[in-house]
């Protein structure tokens, strides 16, 4: 699919100039540079302009397949994998495969849409498929399970946020038309139900319900980011529990005193 949408836009869409510009400023604030990034997914095309200015060489695979890297252990200290994360068969073991990819102290970097986005077009979608309801949209992760699998597949000192853009919509062909653009449809395999021919007169109908005094609905998108650390002897270490030499609980009381 995003093999497809990267022919359709010629690689440039306006969703991934949002997640290359965040990537881009939260990778500036890195003091590291690097000796070889490998930039995954769509944002490849745009690879000199995220970690040009941190990283020597960079090597992309716009199309690679984050559960079969196929990729020699060790062999970078930057990955950064945007824009299909979320639509992997197997999210923990890409995760895997990119950690055994980086080097020890290597860094990794990872956006993807995730749940939240797309919740006015699931509405419409709903109701125009009346009792029948169909997966018109790949599943979406949460930012706690995101946060989750990076310390289950071995990441040190896990970070997980999110930001998010609402887009505005005069017509939802315009939006599906961005959606493929972007290749961030529905990547469920198997095969789809027919939906019939008055479809698009029922989506027409239950969008309008949606429009606002303008004539029109607003769309969110969600990103997460990841990051994480391959681990090394030399990071920091989180110190042992109970080895605190003031509690919690005397703070507290001190600070509630004239």
């Amino acid at each position: 699919m995003q093999e497809r949408a990267f022919r359709r836009s010629g690689g440039a869409h306006f969703l991934w100039d949002i997640l290359a510009e965040e990537l881009a400023d939260r990778l500036a604030c890195t003091t590291r540079s690097f000796e070889k990034c490998l930039v995954i997914g769509p944002l490849a095309h745009q690879a000199d302009t995220i970690a040009g200015a941190k990283a020597k060489e960079i090597v992309t695979r716009p199309f690679a397949e984050e559960d079969r890297l196929e990729i020699e252990p060790a062999s970078f200290d930057l990955i950064i994998a945007a824009g299909t994360l979320d639509s992997v068969n197997d999210l923990p073991g890409a995760l895997v495969q990119i950690r055994r990819a980086m080097r020890p102290d290597g860094l990794f970097l990872g956006a993807l849409f995730g749940a939240g986005s797309l919740a006015s077009l699931k509405k419409v979608m709903m109701l125009a498929d009346g009792h029948r309801i169909m997966p018109h949209i790949h599943p979406q992760i949460e930012l706690r399970s995101a946060s989750d699998l990076l310390a289950r597949t071995g990441f040190a000192m896990q970070v997980a946020d999110r930001s998010g853009s609402d887009v505005r919509y005069g017509d939802w062909r315009t939006l599906i038309e961005d959606l493929r653009d972007a290749g961030i449809g529905n990547c469920l395999s198997g095969s789809r139900g027919y939906l019939g021919k008055q479809y698009p007169d029922r989506l027409e109908s239950a969008w309008s319900q949606h429009k606002d005094k303008d004539g029109k609905v607003s769309e969110r998108f969600e990103f997460i980011h990841l990051s994480g650390w391959s681990p090394s002897p030399d990071q920091p270490k989180a110190a042992a529990r109970g080895s605190g030499k003031v509690s919690l609980a005397a703070l507290l009381d001190k600070s509630g005193k004239d």
